[in-house]
């Protein structure tokens, strides 16, 4: 009768999670509508690391939907990879108040902060990154990373 009991409980358990997937228990919301044109051309441009052309498109990406976190972290992304520190902190926040639990944006502002040599700041992202991550998750793990080789390049 224990077994059936713990089966049981497995069970509705597993039958849950799609559940709770669908409902959104991510931090991340998932769209279903077609991501824009140039946020697409953005996207393509930032892996094939060309900075100022994934900025044209990402700004036309934005300027069509001010609401997307990751056009405004991705901004921040680029403007950051042309040494931009500033305006790409400034893209950070604005996808942090889209989105107060944006792990990328949190993560590479953090990196930028670096850059600026604001060792404090990047540690509040970190900490804000080790709530957010409860069981861990990769921008944690890579703003400690950055932080800690920071630190030993520092001493």
């Amino acid at each position: 009768m224990k077994l059936i009991l713990v089966l049981f409980t497995a069970m509705s358990f597993l039958a849950l999670v799609p559940i709770a997937q669908a409902a959104g228990a991510s931090d991340t919301p998932v769209s279903r509508k077609p991501k824009n044109p140039n946020y697409v051309a953005g996207e393509k441009a930032i892996k094939a690391k060309e900075w100022q052309k994934a900025i044209d498109e990402l700004l036309k990406a934005a300027d069509a939907d001010p609401s997307n976190a990751d056009t405004q972290n991705y901004l921040g992304y680029a403007y950051r990879n042309l040494g931009q520190y500033d305006t790409a902190i400034k893209h950070y926040k604005e996808a942090l108040s889209l989105n107060p639990k944006h792990r990328g944006a949190l993560e590479y502002m953090g990196e930028a902060y670096l850059k600026l040599n604001d060792l404090p700041a990047a540690k509040k992202l970190l900490a804000s990154l080790s709530d957010i991550c409860t069981f861990g998750c990769e921008e944690y793990d890579e703003l400690k990373e950055a932080v800690e080789a920071y630190e030993k390049a520092k001493n």
